[in-house]
């Protein structure tokens, strides 16, 4: 059985590369953006109460527990750095995410058994989740790349829980680094941390249409 890795390193690694290149003002074709975008805004099914549904979101990976207050108490900083009239905030953004997310030697800090990613409807797939926490996340790159993860679906939202959800501030927080922030919004926008259980190979290849790889490995 093949091992899950060519997935992670299409998903994330190749992310990483465009977040490093970015950062370094290096050249990059409009269409190497756009399809790098493509693992960024998979579709996430859900089934529940709203029918069967599947809603276009951003994800993205997170470091492992022990990091995330180190690497949040970062994020506020900046964050809290943020000026209208300040034109370098998205590249220290960067260069933040780099540091902690996707440089070399930070890549063995990432929690690879999960995605992370932010309700901002809390429509559809919020009320299937909370009811049914079986989900799949369908990632496509046109025209042969495709991966399908199944797991469970954790849903962290400080509105209904009543108490501090490391998760939502984290993913927010990961958001808006990058991003003109809005800390007020923080609480409107729950966290979903997809735990993977399962990983197919859906691409157009002779180890592909729907092959089950091997996860963890």
């Amino acid at each position: 059985m093949k091992t899950a890795e060519s997935f992670f390193n299409w998903a994330f690694r190749t992310r990483a590369n465009t977040v490093m290149k970015i950062l370094n003002k290096e050249e990059m074709s409009q269409e190497k953006v756009f399809l790098s975008f493509c693992s960024h805004d998979p579709a996430l099914v859900s089934y529940g109460p709203e029918g069967l549904n599947a809603s276009i979101k951003g994800i993205g990976f997170m470091p492992k527990p022990e990091y995330l207050e180190e690497t949040l108490d970062a994020y506020i900083k900046h964050i809290k750095s943020y000026d209208p009239e300040d034109k370098g905030y998205s590249q220290r953004g960067l260069e933040l995410l780099v540091k902690y997310l996707y440089g070399p030697e930070a890549q063995d800090r990432v929690d690879f058994s999960c995605i992370g990613s932010l309700e901002m409807a809390k429509k559809h797939s919020y009320a299937n989740y909370k009811a049914n926490p079986q989900a799949t996340i369908l990632f496509y790159q046109p025209p042969m790349i495709s991966y399908e993860l199944r797991g469970k679906m954790e849903i962290h939202d400080e509105m209904d829980s009543g108490k501090r959800e490391i998760y939502q501030q984290f993913l927010n927080a990961q958001h808006d680094v990058y991003h003109r922030p809005d800390m007020n919004r923080w609480l409107r926008y729950p966290a979903y941390v997809f735990r993977i259980e399962e990983i197919f190979d859906n691409c157009v290849t002779k180890d592909g249409f729907g092959t089950k790889m091997q996860y963890p490995y």
